[in-house]
């Protein structure tokens, strides 16, 4: 591999013709040319006379404005970061004659005047090679070039010359430093150093659930952000028919995410919590811990499921449904015939209930064909609108409110016994009862679980939406019946599953990613690991991983593959004082930082900085060039990165925890925030787990 060539001036060197590095700059002016031709073009269309109605003319306007903002230039983005090389034409589609060509690997593609190709999406089948040729399976690449940009201008490139035996295999100065560039604000897109094994999960089929396992800095959020971005560019009809969603844990998560995929040209992937799927009710309370976890129990599926179904009766009188001077009698045998029958179809509550008097109906117009009448379909929908047979199922099948529902098994003691009997033991059900009568839906303080049950309920009175693909984040945090309501948004689709089994932090976290997949309905899915670190120091991940045995016995530990192995400090201190010394210390350097501490410890923090005059933002929001510093409750540092980060009192995040494993959870993920330094700051001793 050669070594980077640079322009240290940012000027052409010599001849443009003679030049490499200028030649490359030319393109990348001519690109932005280009792509700017393609907004101005799109821009330019008149729809007045291609539109049949204001609904369609509506439609368009709103697809041209979409695709309008998917062709913005980001003048600080590469618009192309690689180049390959081939020895043959990549496919049978390519013109003759196309041996031996170049295509140019960027976000999104970019084409001339005349429809050729200036830029290739990184998601095309002809950049594949890209991410995957090697000295080993060179996939018929006779180079392949990286660029380095500062800003958005192109300063530097490097060659790979893949079938060249004489030169030996090294790492990529250029990747090293593009996975090791600070980070300011919020997440961004990895499509310049997607890895091999990372590559193959982001291109895997719509069709099959892929479950990532994935230690700190493995880029596991990355490579689901991608793979939705891949799917949408392979099955953009479909997916634009069912929709996409990517969830995540907390709101300051998302917003740290919320601009990969619109840097990527996607911009119609809606994002959002559990909370927001299930948000039936309004969430005023929280559950005690043990009430928790019985609540987020898979068994509550089946005491909701029988509760639900108790309300059926079997009809014990007949109906009669008088239309003119005639009567018709359905007895009461054929009635209970009809109900069971749609209680053994197992199809939901409310489906059912519809059903049921078209079938009392269908029961009335075979008496009246035995008669001699000709009745017809009108006729069949009148008698289902028959008083009688609207009191009938009224009686037999009645309507199920779920909020109301799940409200009486929380305060009716007897109502939950008879229906959990056998699921739920007393101490079980007495955990999860309110201790005080609730007077009504609206009056109830409903915690998380309980919205998570309301929709559970629903669903069994009414089927959920399915999606075409759902991408789920830090899914180790899960309950199964929170799993059972993203599943339930997936039925027809496919699902992402991303975490770490190392940093489940509820005391009803993931145990295993096969039963994680199975209350979420994919057991079918494919378990991958990711065990290389690009984003945490050798050190400082060397240093969190002691707590693994003790956290997750058995899981692999992340092995770092950057060059450069970080900083790293442990520091025994006096007080408040020398963590916001810590703090400057490390704002001396290019790039963010985070103070990560207890919950209980932020307000007294937030003074100390203060005090100090020394500006910090909340979790999630964006820095800038005069606040570089945030101050993280350890319980929102999940999913987060930063430059440099300050850990405050590890024995104080640990004993913020309901017990010691979730608090040793906490840590690991408090420890692996750092992607260049860490300092560790102690008062008390540090756990012994940290030995």
């Amino acid at each position: 591999m050669s070594t980077p060539a640079a322009d240290p001036l940012g000027d052409p060197l010599g001849d443009p013709l003679d030049d490499p590095l200028a030649r490359e700059r030319t393109h990348l002016a001519s690109s932005r040319s280009a792509l700017r031709a393609m907004r101005e073009d799109v821009e330019s269309l008149d729809i007045k006379d291609v539109t049949a109605n204001w609904v369609n003319a509506e439609v368009l306007a709103r697809q041209i404005d979409e695709r309008i903002k998917a062709l913005a230039d980001l003048s600080d983005t590469p618009l192309f970061f690689g180049r390959l090389n081939y020895l043959h034409a990549p496919g049978a589609e390519q013109a003759e004659g196309a041996e031996g060509e170049q295509f140019y690997i960027g976000r999104r593609h970019v084409h001339d005047g005349d429809g050729d190709p200036m830029v290739i999406d990184w998601r095309a089948p002809v950049s594949q090679p890209f991410y995957r040729a090697s000295k080993k399976d060179p996939q018929d690449i006779s180079l392949r070039r990286r660029f380095g940009y500062t800003g958005g201008d192109l300063t530097a490139y490097e060659d790979e010359h893949l079938m060249d035996p004489a030169e030996a295999a090294a790492t990529s100065k250029l990747l090293q430093q593009e996975i090791e560039r600070p980070r300011v604000g919020p997440m961004r897109d990895i499509v310049a150093t997607i890895q091999p094994e990372q590559d193959e999960i982001v291109r895997s089929g719509l069709g099959g659930t892929v479950c990532v396992q994935g230690g700190p800095g493995t880029g596991k959020t990355a490579v689901g952000l991608h793979r939705v971005a891949y799917l949408l560019y392979a099955h953009r009809e479909r997916l634009a028919r069912t929709g996409t969603l990517v969830i995540g844990p907390n709101r300051s998560f998302l917003h740290y995410i919320e601009q990969v995929l619109p840097a990527l040209g996607e911009l119609t992937v809606r994002q959002g919590t559990v909370d927001d799927l299930v948000a039936h009710v309004e969430v005023r309370g929280t559950d005690e811990a043990p009430a928790a976890v019985v609540k987020g129990d898979a068994r509550m599926a089946e005491v909701l499921r029988r509760a639900v179904y108790s309300h059926v009766s079997i009809p014990a009188e007949p109906v009669m449904v008088v239309r003119g001077s005639r009567r018709w009698r359905v007895p009461a045998y054929e009635l209970e015939a009809i109900v069971r029958e749609l209680l053994d179809r197992d199809i939901r509550y409310g489906a059912a209930r519809e059903a049921l008097p078209q079938r009392i109906a269908h029961a009335v117009l075979v008496q009246m064909e035995r008669s001699g009448e000709a009745p017809d379909d009108r006729v069949q929908d009148a008698v289902a609108r028959n008083a009688a047979v609207k009191a009938a199922v009224k009686a037999v099948w009645p309507p199920v409110e779920p909020e109301k529902l799940v409200l009486r098994l929380l305060t009716d003691a007897e109502f939950l016994a008879v229906h959990a009997d056998g699921i739920l033991d007393e101490d079980e059900q007495k955990t999860i009862l309110w201790s005080k009568p609730v007077r009504s839906v609206k009056a109830a303080k409903w915690a998380a679980a309980d919205a998570v049950l309301i929709d559970e309920a629903t669903d069994i009175v009414q089927r959920t939406h399915s999606l075409g693909h759902v991408v789920l984040d830090e899914a180790q945090d899960l309950s199964p019946m929170q799993y059972r309501a993203v599943g339930r948004r997936c039925t027809t689709g496919s699902a992402t599953v991303l975490g770490d089994l190392a940093q489940g932090t509820t005391p009803w976290a993931t145990r295993s990613w096969d039963e994680a997949l199975a209350h979420l309905g994919k057991s079918d899915g494919v378990i991958e690991e990711l065990t290389a670190g690009f984003r945490v120091p050798t050190d400082v991940i060397t240093y969190a991983s002691r707590l693994l045995p003790h956290i997750a016995p058995g899981l692999t530990p992340v092995a770092s593959v950057r060059e450069n192995p970080g900083f790293f400090d442990l520091r025994e201190t006096a007080g408040t004082a020398e963590v916001v010394a810590a703090c400057e210390e490390l704002l001396r350097n290019e790039g963010s930082t985070g103070l990560i501490a207890a919950d209980a410890r932020v307000s007294e923090l937030a003074e100390a900085l203060t005090a100090a005059g020394i500006g910090y933002i909340d979790p999630g929001e964006e820095t800038t060039a005069d606040t570089r510093l945030t101050l993280v409750p350890a319980s929102l540092a999940k999913g987060l990165e930063y430059d440099y980060v300050v850990l405050d009192e590890p024995q104080a995040v640990v004993d913020g925890e309901p017990d010691e494993r979730t608090g040793l959870r906490r840590l690991y993920v408090a420890l692996t925030r750092a992607v260049s330094g860490l300092i560790v700051t102690h008062t008390a001793p540090l756990p012994a787990q940290l030995a």
